[in-house]
């Protein structure tokens, strides 16, 4: 439902405006007020699960996911649509991390890449749906039916895991850091609300003396301020610093960062080239990008299988190889009337490099992490991932603005060298990555 949240909006954001009176900013706060609630207490949530166990935190989200998607389906005005959509997105971000907890607790390390790959086989999956999926529930029932579906969904997810889910719950108690869950949550929340909104201010004043750039500032200051405050916490600090000892961890994160800044900023230019330039209308430009995440759902689950007996770091570097190949083709292939299927096998191999990548990269990141530390390592790896998409998203946004280039064409080539630099960024993460032990039998 998350992942399917994040795609099937794009498709409604139209018909809201014209249902509800919406301005375009207000349209496009239905979307960023839930990027921003989702990636902000991401770490926060994955401690709540190592404090009050993945199966309690997990419910908690589900349940508040599904009673906020009424109150959108409900809503009257824009304002009642982008809160209820920010307490979508806290709920969201307190399921996300106990996913990949549970995975861990569940699964020993040598069969926890299956597992890990069907997780990454869903969230392809849900990609490739939510284009076809919205635009379907809108021509049937409306905007507010993008809302509804997730209600059944929810409460049979429920009672699914009330009832199936191990209540696997910590051998100690861990306490809160308040002062450290207060200075990541103003940080994170300065940080992705001026990256998110730099463009539409025009990276200038927001409001008096409030200018984007001292926004940013202020957010890297508080994480500043956090990250010493971690140092210095000797009883139990938010994000244990000993995490980043780990140096596939580290890796992995990063990687995970320059996937999500990859992600972010390979598809902005592509839909708007797709629309504004080769005519396509929004639904078609969406669905274009179906056969590519249906792809990369398949490849994830075979790679997430192969990485028990293969190298999970050979897998995740030909996965980003391959992107890197299938990003500069595209690049390389636009030109005014080009048709989408000139396009397509750029996109198939691009798809099966995201495959590739998902499942592995999260194995590399938590496989020789104590138990004690999952559920932060799931919050920290989830929030790189949701910083880099929404770092991407605005780099690609000001290149577009920057107008490189005499054409459309050429603006959209220079802007799609961004997602091809983070690749190799990911790419070069890989070699940072100790090879892990052989499973026994394998």
């Amino acid at each position: 439902m998350i992942c399917l949240d994040a795609t099937v909006v794009n498709v409604a954001v139209p018909d809201i405006q014209a249902s509800l009176g919406a301005s375009l900013n207000e349209a496009v706060w239905v979307n960023s007020a839930y990027a921003l609630c989702y990636a902000v207490p991401l770490i926060l949530a994955g401690r709540l699960g190592d404090r009050y166990g993945p199966k309690r935190i997990f419910l908690t989200g589900l349940a508040g996911f599904t009673v906020a998607s009424l109150a959108c389906a409900l809503a009257p005005s824009p304002e009642v649509l982008i809160a209820a959509r920010a307490v979508q997105g806290l709920a969201a971000a307190l399921i996300a991390p106990q996913t990949m907890s549970l995975i861990v607790h569940l699964f020993p390390a040598e069969r926890r890449g299956r597992a890990l790959g069907v997780w990454g086989a869903v969230g392809g999956a849900a990609m490739a749906a939510g284009p076809v999926i919205g635009g379907l529930l809108i021509t049937w029932t409306g905007w507010r039916g993008i809302f509804l579906v997730n209600i059944p969904v929810g409460i049979l997810g429920w009672i699914a895991a009330a009832r199936l889910l191990p209540d696997w719950r910590p051998a100690k108690e861990h306490r809160l850091d308040m002062w450290g869950i207060a200075l990541s949550s103003v940080g994170l929340t300065a940080l992705v609300f001026g990256v998110q909104s730099g463009e539409a201010y025009d990276w200038g004043t927001v409001a008096g003396p409030v200018t984007i750039p001292s926004i940013l500032v202020f957010g890297v200051l508080s994480l500043a301020v956090f990250v010493w405050w971690q140092h210095h916490n000797t009883r139990e600090p938010l994000l244990p610093l000993r995490l980043f000892h780990n140096r596939n961890f580290s890796a992995a994160s990063v990687a995970g960062g320059a996937m999500g800044a990859a992600m972010g900023g390979l598809f902005l230019p592509l839909m708007i080239y797709l629309q504004s330039d080769l005519g396509y209308s929004p639904v078609a430009a969406g669905a274009a990008t179906v056969p590519m995440f249906a792809l990369s759902s398949l490849c994830a689950r075979l790679a997430g299988k192969w990485s028990d007996t293969m190298s999970p770091r050979a897998l995740t570097a030909l996965g980003f190889t391959l992107l890197i190949v299938g990003t500069a083709t595209l690049a390389w292939l636009l030109h005014p009337g080009i048709s989408i299927w000139v396009l397509m096998p750029s996109l198939l191999v691009a798809g099966i490099g995201v495959g590739l990548v998902s499942a592995p990269l999260a194995g590399i990141a938590t496989r020789t992490l104590e138990p004690s530390l999952v559920g932060a390592a799931s919050g920290v790896f989830n929030t790189t991932r949701q910083l880099g998409g929404a770092l991407g998203s605005a780099a690609t946004g000001v290149l577009l603005q920057a107008d490189f280039g005499d054409t459309p064409t050429t603006a959209t080539q220079a802007a799609l060298a961004f997602p091809v630099a983070m690749l190799l960024i990911g790419l070069a993460c890989c070699a940072c990555v100790r090879p892990a032990p052989r499973a026994k039998g394998a």
